[in-house]
């Protein structure tokens, strides 16, 4: 069965992501704040960014660098990371957005791979993108250090030089806007390309349910380089003329209190920080009455959890969905409604299909007349659906099928009410003795527990080799509890299938930028 969006389907403008962005500035909004250093209280306003974006584009045109090339943007969150961004989209370049915490290594890997031809880092970054650009044959006069070092230009040079942005004409449909690194259902991380169609489509798709106005002021603290980050903080705080509080990392006293001090209204989250948010002593010393809203996304945030943090907060707190090759949002939860249950990741988006397919024998699953229905995973079609991954047709063939959907390799449920629940990775079930068991309930269950710090589950060999649940722990300070008592516990609240079967005490779950458990880390212990 074919689920459509309960929504009837939004216009996608045939323009690239500048002009539908800032094409239609007006003199009043170019006065308007549109970025704030949270650590020094810098402020850009939008007259500001746009004349920096045109000059970017300007000095990269005078470089040699149009379509058809790509430029890699390696930086923490500031003004100057949107400037840069959208410049290299001014003038017709690709961006390969880079993990700020990656090794040389990974990034002459990823620099190789995606073809980058000019990169730009920032000084505290630069000794990792130094030796990533040698290993991708770069010279360091093709690496920009935004905020100046020894033998490379810097943004100042860049915008001191006044060239004008270039005019380029292409087809927004096709043109490859953003090459974002995503490990996508399986294997190493491979370059997703998404167009300017792609981008343009999932603002103006998530901007009929997740609301942002002019008058907003959005906690911009996860990263820019993520894809939720990319388009969920930047690209739709700027096309609703909203503020966003920059932070160059999260860092949770500075993060309360920049979102005191700058009367934050959206808190844009993953469930690394709505934990911190629900149990962290410091958020009582702070006046955060300012925030409406706080979003939870890059993973499943549990409802208890999400609870725990409306009651902290008497905030509104929601969650959505999405995947680097979705641009990223596919569902979330409606500004109007606030019926559903706070575990749901939402509904699904206009101009937006799916299907849940039980993963067994292949047979869709229906919305059921009443209840929740049964587990499938979760398949996507939309006009902000990647193209495919760069150089791996094998890869994308097995992840775009040919009717255009996206098998996510998420287990998802849908409730009567069109409201999907994100139960777990396709990959990530653990079987126990044939029967399945889902990581994330039992995180769940194990967070509510008032010892528990945080926590993640994984399958590992018992003595006989048989998979079982092993739970990682970090435990409270001064906490005193055994991995005997705190088995006993979850087994009183679980099905015999489920109990957790080993537990290992840890300092902290290791975790993405985006806020995933890194589950292969914890396997490799």
């Amino acid at each position: 069965m074919v689920i459509r969006s309960p929504f009837a389907d939004v216009e996608i403008p045939d323009l690239s992501v500048h002009d539908f962005l800032f094409g239609d500035l007006s003199d009043a909004e170019r006065g308007s704040i549109a970025v704030v250093d949270s650590a020094s209280g810098a402020t850009t306003t939008y007259g500001e960014l746009l004349a920096q974006v045109d000059r970017v584009a300007g000095a990269l045109a005078a470089r040699g660098v149009g379509p058809g090339d790509v430029v890699a943007l390696h930086s923490p969150n500031s003004a100057a990371f949107v400037a840069v961004f959208h410049g290299i989209l001014r003038a017709g370049a690709t961006v390969t957005t880079v993990n700020s915490l990656y090794t040389g290594e990974e990034i002459g890997r990823q620099l190789r791979d995606a073809g980058a031809v000019w990169a730009v880092t920032a000084s505290p970054l630069l000794p990792a993108m130094s030796a990533g650009a040698a290993a991708a044959g770069l010279e360091d006069d093709h690496v920009v250090v935004l905020d100046g070092a020894d033998g490379h230009s810097s943004l100042a040079d860049l915008l001191a030089e006044d060239h004008p942005a270039p005019d380029v004409a292409f087809d927004p449909a096709t043109h490859l806007a953003v090459l974002p690194y995503s490990s996508g259902t399986t294997g190493l991380a491979k370059g997703v390309m998404l167009t300017h169609r792609n981008l343009v489509a999932n603002v103006a798709q998530s901007l009929r349910l997740i609301v942002l106005t002019p008058d907003d002021v959005v906690a911009a603290v996860l990263p820019f380089f993520h894809i939720y980050g990319m388009t969920v903080l930047l690209n739709l705080s700027l096309k609703a003329r909203a503020r966003l509080v920059t932070f160059a990392r999260f860092d949770l006293t500075q993060f309360l209190g920049a979102v005191a001090d700058q009367h934050c209204t959206y808190l844009f989250v993953a469930p690394p920080i709505a934990l911190a948010l629900a149990k962290h002593p410091l958020v009582a010393e702070h006046d955060l009455s300012s925030v409406h809203t706080i979003l939870s996304g890059a993973a499943p945030l549990d409802g208890a959890l999400a609870d725990a943090v409306a009651d902290r907060f008497g905030s509104r707190v929601v969650q959505g969905y999405g995947m680097t090759e979705m641009s990223p949002v596919s569902h979330a939860v409606p500004a109007d409604r606030d019926d559903l249950p706070r575990g749901s990741v939402g509904v699904l988006l206009p101009n937006m299909t799916c299907r849940l397919v039980d993963p067994a024998d292949g047979h869709d699953i229906d919305v059921p007349a009443e209840g929740m229905s049964e587990p499938g995973e979760l398949w996507c079609q939309g006009p902000n659906v990647m193209v495919g991954y760069l150089g791996a047709d094998e890869a994308t063939a097995e992840t775009l099928d040919a009717d255009g959907y996206l098998h996510t390799g998420d287990i998802a449920t849908v409730d009567a009410d069109g409201a999907f629940y994100v139960v777990d990775r396709l990959k990530e079930l653990i079987k126990y003795h044939g029967y399945q068991v889902p990581p994330a309930e039992l995180e769940a269950l194990l967070l509510t527990h008032p010892d528990v710090q945080d926590a993640a589950v994984v399958g590992a060999p018992d003595e006989d080799g048989q998979e079982v649940p092993k739970a990682f722990v970090v435990l409270r300070p001064d906490a005193d509890l055994s991995a005997e008592v705190l088995m006993a516990w979850v087994a009183e609240r679980v099905a015999p299938h489920k109990k957790v079967r080993q537990v290992a005490f840890i300092d902290a779950v290791p975790k993405s930028s985006s806020g995933k458990i890194l589950r292969k880390d914890l396997r490799g212990r």
